[in-house]
């Protein structure tokens, strides 16, 4: 029995060759745009999964984004005001200087972690199922900006609890967040293939982060010298992180040729290691299926 017209119309052909694509690099980014385009619609889907699954299978459910930020700025608020840390002054009232930094540095790692979760967590979709590999990562990053939106919430009511004043520029934020949105994944999907081969990527990520984060001035405006300073100033998170705090809040960008030379950096960055997510994958997935 031969199929008809229309079957044969919506099947696609997909032929598969050991040359390697990138010596074809137009034909390379040409696959990859049509897969990202193609994985849109997946990736909504899983991205409502995720959610969904996520506060249904939680008692507190949506408080959950809210609690880190509101511990966090009272431990150290009862530290400073103990004379326990000195942290100098910040721009903002303390208690709302450390939820609000808070909540961008929840949103990097969330970032961070993201692919790495999203692959090993569809491993055995991966073994039986061919589809864009980019739905997972779209999937996540939708996840990320969802969970943002809900901190946006206690970060307006903490602004209006403080009488914060805004600048105009606070239009502007969503571009430096996207950017520190786009370097937490360009991390996670550098890292996603070894995360599916070694658990202990994950482990090592959660003390690392750890780590990071004191290297991040979240709780802490940015030391002016010093070794520490140096390494602070050295964070990519850095520049990205306080610009988006910045514009929000005072209008003044304290460095704007870092935060640009780490914006470019992670776009660059982020389009080789796509490069590298989608050659890497088959391989990955062999080896983890056999």
């Amino acid at each position: 029995m031969k199929p008809n017209n229309t079957l044969k119309s919506q099947l696609s052909e997909v032929i598969y060759t050991p040359e390697s694509l990138l010596k074809h690099p137009l034909k390379l980014f040409q696959q990859m745009w049509r897969d990202l385009l193609a994985s849109r619609e997946l990736a909504r889907r899983l991205m409502m999964r995720d959610i969904s699954a996520q506060y249904r299978q939680s008692f507190l459910g949506i408080i959950w984004a809210f609690l880190p930020p509101i511990f966090m700025a009272t431990g150290f608020t009862l530290a400073s005001n103990a004379n326990v840390i000195n942290v100098g002054k910040t721009d903002l009232p303390y208690p709302a200087y450390v939820m609000f930094s808070t909540a961008l540095w929840q949103t990097f790692v969330e970032a961070l972690n993201g692919p790495i979760q999203a692959v090993t967590v569809a491993k055995p979709m991966l073994a039986r199922v061919n589809f864009p590999r980019e739905a997972l990562i779209l999937a996540k990053i939708g996840e990320v900006f969802f969970n943002f939106a809900i901190k946006l919430i206690l970060i307006v009511a903490l602004f209006i609890w403080f009488r914060v004043s805004v600048s105009w520029t606070v239009i502007l934020t969503p571009v430096a967040l996207i950017h520190l949105v786009l370097l937490g994944t360009f991390i996670g999907i550098l890292l996603a293939p070894f995360g599916v081969l070694y658990q202990d990527v994950s482990k090592a990520l959660t003390l690392f982060t750890g780590f990071w984060l004191f290297l991040t001035p979240v709780v802490y405006p940015i030391p002016s010298a010093g070794t520490f300073g140096f390494l602070v100033k050295l964070n990519p998170v850095t520049p990205l992180l306080v610009t988006a705090r910045e514009l929000a809040t005072t209008g003044v960008v304290s460095d704007p040729w870092r935060f640009w030379i780490v914006s470019v950096i992670t776009i660059v960055g982020l389009l080789l290691t796509w490069i590298g997510f989608r050659l890497a994958m088959p391989y990955v997935v062999e080896r983890v299926s056999s």
